[in-house]
Order: C-alpha cells, then structure tokens, then sequence
C-alpha cells in the first residue's frame, strides 16, 4: 500500500508516479493510466483558484486524501491532496485499466466493453460507486481503498489537460504509453520534462 509520504510532494510529480499503480476500491482494481495534475497556486483551472472550500480543504486535510467533487451537477470525479511539497494541490483520476471486480463494473456502468469500463473520470468513479461520501477518505490507512505501488517502471507521455477552459497551455496530463484504456488519446505534446524543470518553469 502507498504510504502518505508519497502525497508529500508536489502534484505533477504525483500525478506521474501514479501511473502504473495499482488503485483498489472495495474488491474492485485497476491500473492507473491517465491522470491530471493541478496546482493550489497559479492553476486557474484548479478549484483552490475560485473555491474557498477547496483551499480550505487542502487546509486541514493531510496529504493522500480523496478529494471528491461533482461535476457538472453529474459526474462524480476522484482526486488525491497533495501537499507538504514544493507545491500543493491535486491529481485527477482521469482512468484505469480494470483488473478485478469486472463483471460488478460492468454492472454499474451498463458497459460490456472493458476498454470503455474506466475510460474517464466520470465513468471510473461510476464504475468504483465512488461519490461524495467518500469526500474527505484517507486514502493511506484502509487496505480496501488505496493504492498499490506498481511493479515495474511504465512509460509515462504527457499531455495539455483536457476538458477545461483555464490554463490549457500545460502539458500535466500524464499517460501511460500505449495504453488502450485512456479517456483521450495522447496529441502532439511528447514526454514530460523532469520533476524539477517543471517546478522552475512555471
């Protein structure tokens, strides 16, 4: 199980380091192969840029913890606290690559096709029956909802963030390469620069 101490860093870091890993919700499991990052300060996309509850939430919660949102008044959407690093903010949970607990996704979603199962954060957390009770879970302590460390070393591409009309010029949509079960296919944005560019480039 990931320890807190991996949410103690900044959210681009995060947000890349989590793809590979594995992500368990109540019996159900899959790899995390797309994910956004999004900053506490500058991010106009983020929601600490206009929500008083979102940067109070990031306040007076501790790193690892599931921040869970409804968007558009219809899709629940799953995102991580990161803080207590060079920057704070979260890591969007854009999709998964469904492992276990199929047939129950399936289920839930009315979808048979398993490359559409988790392809969007909307249909991942449809597919997880995650919704606003679980705004506040801390992702670190319950073995049943956390995250598994990958096993091996993936390729990570990166990406503009899609489906947001702020700050759209950054590319901190990460993706695991080749992978059939995005939510978007990669564009024309090749790899992520390291960690440490990143923080000075901004």
């Amino acid at each position: 199980m990931i320890g807190r101490e991996f949410f103690q860093r900044d959210p681009l870091t995060c947000a890349r380091e989590l793809i590979g890993c594995e992500l368990r919700w109540d019996g159900c499991a899959g790899i995390v192969v797309e994910t956004e990052a999004y900053t506490a300060r500058g991010d106009e996309a983020s929601h600490t840029f206009f929500r008083k509850s979102a940067r109070e939430f990031v306040e007076k919660h501790p790193p690892g913890t599931a921040y869970v949102y409804l968007n558009y008044g219809m899709h629940w959407m799953l995102n991580v606290l990161v803080k207590h690093g060079d920057e704070e903010g979260f890591v969007l949970f854009r999709a998964l690559e469904p492992r276990r607990g199929i047939e129950l996704m399936r289920q839930r979603r009315g979808q048979e096709k398993l490359s559409t199962l988790c392809s969007g954060p909307g249909k991942l957390a449809q597919a997880l029956a995650i919704t606003g009770e679980h705004h506040g879970l801390d992702l670190c302590s319950d073995p049943e909802r956390c995250f598994v460390p990958a096993p091996a070393p993936v390729e990570v591409l990166s990406d503009l963030r899609v489906g947001i009309t702020k700050s759209t010029h950054l590319p901190w949509r990460f993706l695991k390469s080749g992978s059939l079960y995005a939510s978007v296919a990669h564009g024309k944005v090749k790899v992520p620069v390291p960690p440490a560019q990143r923080a000075r480039g901004r």
